[in-house]
């Protein structure tokens, strides 16, 4: 009986670690985060940008359609970028 209670654990947990991939960084996300702390408008007077930006200031509503190229910027109170990421 005890077995197979550790048994039923262990595979329990062995389904709780498994490892999530990463999403691709479709939209320059990741080579940008050295923006983080700085304002949001240098991200809309970037040329390079390929897709859209959108930045959101703290409780914007947003749409939830995903487009993989929009590089998505949360803002804080004074407009400094916090979190950069696709969708």
């Amino acid at each position: 009986m005890r077995r197979s209670v550790f048994l039923v654990a262990a595979l329990g947990l062995a389904a709780c670690t498994a490892t999530a991939e990463t999403p691709p960084d479709t939209c320059g996300a990741v080579a940008r985060a050295n923006l983080v702390g700085q304002p949001g408008r240098l991200l809309e007077e970037m040329s390079s940008i390929q897709g859209t930006v959108r930045l959101i200031p703290p409780g914007a509503a947003i749409t939830e359609d995903y487009s993989e190229t929009r590089l998505n910027a949360d803002l804080d109170d004074q407009g400094r970028i916090v979190r950069l990421w696709c969708g």
